[in-house]
C-alpha cells in the first residue's frame, strides 16, 4: 500500500508538473530566498506603533523594551485603523527599500493549523500547531507549513519538486543552503546542497584544480569507483562522487562568472574588522550563484540563509539592534546589486522565524510568542504596504492568547507562503501539492508580489 501509494503521489506530481508547463512566461530565471532569523525573532520592535496615542500605550506595556518614539523611521502605510507605524532605527536602509517600494511587511503572520479565534484558542476547540512556543518544533513547522504533520518535508523542498522541469539542464540542484542543513528544502526528488558563506566545500585529493594530488585522487577514485552490496555503503559513495562533481562544476562555474567589480559590493555591510556582517556574507555567496546561473544550467533557484542569536531573554535592546542592522544593511545591499546586475525584479528574499516575542519584559528582554511580522524584499515585491492584519496589541486583549502579549496570527505562513510561490510559477491549481493545507485559508494570493 505504501509503495503505491508514493506511486499515486509522483503521477499526481508528474500530471502537476505538466500543468506548469502550460503556464506562459513560465521560462524566466526568478531566484527565491529565505533568510530564517533563528530564535524568534522579537517582531514587536521592528514594526512599532508612532502615533502618539498608540506610542503610549506601546511605552508601557514594553517597558524597558520600549524604542524611543523619535527614533522610529517613519512609514506612510496605515495599520488599517488608523494606528501609525515605525520601523526600528536599525532598520534604515530598508526604510530606503520600504519607501522606493521594494520592500513589503506581512503582518501577524504565524504557524496555523487553520484560521482560529481567541475563544476557539481559549477552550481547545480548534485545532492549534503542536508545541507552540518551542523553538525546534516552530522552526520545521515554519519551514514544511505542515504543523499536523509528522512528514517533514519543506514546502522549498516540495517548490523545488514541482518547478524542476524549467532546470533541464542544470548539473547541480534547484535548492541550495548557505546556512546548513534546513527543514525548508527537503524534497521528495530534490536534493538540497550546502555550500559556505565562501563557496562549495571539496574533498582533499578528489583532484579538481583547487585540490591536486595525483596519488591522492587515484586512491579516492579507486574507493569511489567499487561496487558495494551494502546499500548504505553504496549510498555514501554516491554521495560522495557527487559533492565532488558539484564541488568543481560550481566552483569553475563561479571563476568563470566573476561578479564584476566584487571587490567593492556590500560596503556598508563591513563589520568595524572590515569583514562583511554573517547576513551580507551569505548574500553574496547566493548573489555569485545567481551570477553563474546560465553556466550552472539553471532557471529557477532556491535559496537558504539564515542568522541566529534573537532568543532574546535578556540584554534584548543592544543585541536586538545589532542583529536589525546586520539585516537591513546586508539585505540592502543585496538589492541594490540585483539591480546593478539587471535581476532585481527575478530574485525575491522574504525573512522567516522561529515565532515572535512577547509584547511585556521578562525583566531583561522578552519570552516565546506566537504571530509576529516579515519582510518580502524585491523588485517584483508591491511594496510600500503592510499586508495582513496588524494584531489589536492590547495585552489581554481579542488578539493575545494569555496576558503577555502573545498574538494569535491572522496570516498563516500557507498564505505568505502560496503568494511567492504563484509568484515563483506555480499554478493556482498546483498550490496544494506545494502547500497541503492551503485550502483550509482565504488568502492564497495576499497580492505582495506583481503578477
Amino acid at each position: 500500500m505504501t509503495g503505491l501509494l508514493s506511486t499515486l503521489g509522483t503521477l499526481r506530481l508528474f500530471n502537476a508538473t505538466l500543468s506548469a508547463q502550460g503556464v506562459p512566461a513560465g521560462d524566466d530565471d526568478k531566484s527565491l530566498i529565505c533568510l530564517f532569523l533563528f530564535g524568534g525573532n522579537d517582531a514587536n520592535n521592528l514594526l512599532i506603533p508612532r502615533d502618539n496615542v498608540s506610542y503610549a500605550k506601546y511605552a508601557i506595556d514594553r517597558g524597558i523594551l520600549a524604542i524611543p518614539q523619535d527614533g522610529l523611521l517613519p512609514i506612510s502605510s496605515l495599520g488599517g485603523d488608523g494606528r501609525e507605524f515605525g520601523l526600528h532605527p536599525s532598520m534604515a536602509a530598508l526604510h530606503g527599500l520600504y519607501n522606493t517600494g521594494k520592500m513589503a511587511m506581512v503582518c501577524n503572520v504565524g504557524t496555523l493549523v487553520a484560521p482560529i479565534t481567541k475563544a476557539e484558542y481559549l477552550s481547545g476547540g480548534a485545532a492549534i500547531p503542536p508545541h507552540l512556543f518551542s523553538h525546534n518544533d516552530q522552526q520545521v513547522q515554519w519551514q514544511t507549513s505542515v504543523p499536523d504533520s509528522s512528514k517533514n518535508v519543506g514546502w522549498g523542498g516540495r517548490l523545488a519538486d514541482l518547478m524542476n522541469y524549467h532546470n533541464s539542464t542544470a548539473q547541480i540542484s534547484m535548492n541550495i543552503s548557505i546556512a546548513g542543513s534546513n527543514f525548508f528544502q527537503v524534497g521528495e526528488q530534490v536534493q538540497q546542497y550546502q555550500v559556505t558563506s565562501s563557496g562549495s566545500i571539496g574533498l582533499e585529493g578528489s583532484g579538481s584544480p583547487w585540490a591536486p594530488n595525483p596519488q591522492l585522487f587515484a586512491a579516492n577514485s579507486q574507493m569511489l569507483g567499487r561496487s558495494y552490496g551494502h546499500i548504505f555503503e553504496q549510498e555514501y559513495a554516491n554521495v560522495m562522487k557527487r559533492g565532488i562533481a558539484n564541488d568543481s562544476l560550481l566552483k569553475s562555474a563561479i571563476a568563470a562568472n566573476p561578479l564584476p567589480n566584487e571587490a567593492n559590493l556590500f560596503q556598508n555591510s563591513l563589520t568595524a574588522a572590515g569583514a562583511l556582517n554573517r547576513v551580507a556574507a551569505q548574500l553574496r555567496m547566493i548573489l555569485r550563484m545567481i551570477q553563474a546561473r546560465n553556466a550552472l544550467g539553471m532557471k529557477r533557484q532556491i535559496f537558504f540563509a539564515a542568522l541566529g542569536g534573537f532568543d532574546t531573554h535578556d540584554a534584548q535592546l543592544a543585541d536586538h539592534a545589532a542583529l536589525l542592522s546586520q539585516l537591513s544593511t546586508g539585505i540592502a545591499d543585496f538589492q541594490q546589486h540585483t539591480e546593478e546586475l539587471g535581476i532585481g525584479d527575478k530574485v525575491t528574499l522574504f525573512t522567516a522565524s522561529d515565532f515572535n516575542r512577547t509584547y511585556n519584559s521578562n525583566g531583561k528582554g522578552s519570552d516565546h510568542a506566537w504571530g509576529g511580522h516579515h519582510l518580502i524584499v524585491g523588485g517584483a515585491v508591491n511594496g510600500g504596504q503592510l499586508y495582513g492584519a496588524m494584531p489589536n496589541l492590547d495585552i489581554r486583549g481579542p488578539d493575545d492568547t494569555g496576558s503577555r502579549g502573545s498574538w494569535i496570527p491572522k496570516v498563516s505562513t500557507d498564505e505568505m507562503a502560496a503568494t511567492l510561490a504563484r509568484w515563483f510559477g506555480v499554478a493556482e491549481a498546483d498550490l496544494p501539492l506545494v502547500l497541503p493545507n492551503i485550502g483550509r485559508f482565504a488568502m492564497p494570493n495576499m497580492g505582495f508580489m506583481k503578477p
